[in-house]
């Protein structure tokens, strides 16, 4: 029985809980609307949010336990140098590409974080000197948290919204996860190359996941 590592069962708990989340809210929003004729103003805001929070957590965790679909064709009637010559190719396509998804999404998050965006259409040339700060974004329908009374959030309108009280989530909290997961993204190809290179892997898939699971599964029933 393996262990799995313990950034392997936070990431995994943190979408489990995402999805979890998702259903739960949306249930309650439907008890809502079809048994007490009213709804939840915020429900399908949030849901949204976490839909994305979940895709993109999700695309960066699969590319570290290759569950990503791909075709190997080409690949499998090759032999393992050229294999690895075509992975290490696929990667460096994969890293920049990650590249250019980071900087898009920290352009696009910068400014709702009164932070400045890049220079450069494809790779940062450097950082804005001028930009319009838009901390004072806030999303269209989702309130700031209240528990009991306390009010976790209430901090961000000190650092970005010099003081002024915020009615709804402020558009940074949930676009933070843009430039998060790409940077996230960004690492585990950066990782995969590395583990390519080393030999430790062959390729950025699992090649032929269905059919060692149809064996494994065969074994279980002889086993019976």
């Amino acid at each position: 029985m393996t262990i799995k590592p313990l950034s392997d069962r936070v990431e995994e708990t943190a979408t489990a809980a995402i999805l979890g989340s998702m259903t739960v809210i949306t249930f309650a929003n439907v008890i809502a609307r079809y048994v007490f004729d009213s709804g939840i103003l915020w429900a399908l805001e949030v849901t949204v949010f976490l839909f994305g929070w979940l895709v993109l957590l999700g695309a960066a965790y699969a590319v570290k336990i290759r569950a990503h679909l791909g075709v190997d064709v080409i690949t499998a009637g090759l032999t393992s140098p050229k294999r690895r010559i075509l992975a290490l190719l696929a990667c460096a396509v994969c890293i920049v590409y990650a590249f250019l998804l980071l900087k898009g999404s920290w352009d696009y998050w910068a400014n709702f974080a009164n932070l400045p965006a890049t220079e450069g259409r494809w790779f940062p040339l450097g950082f804005e000197d001028k930009f319009r700060e838009k901390g004072w974004y806030e999303t269209e329908d989702t309130p700031m948290p209240d528990i009991f009374g306390f009010r976790p959030l209430d901090w961000l309108q000190d650092v970005f919204n010099e003081g002024e009280v915020y009615e709804k989530i402020p558009r940074l909290v949930p676009y933070a996860i843009l430039p998060f997961a790409m940077a996230l993204l960004l690492f585990r190809f950066v990782m995969a190359g590395i583990a390519i290179w080393r030999g430790r892997m062959e390729g950025l898939i699992a090649s032929h996941e269905v059919e060692d699971a149809v064996e494994d599964a065969a074994k279980k029933l002889k086993d019976l």
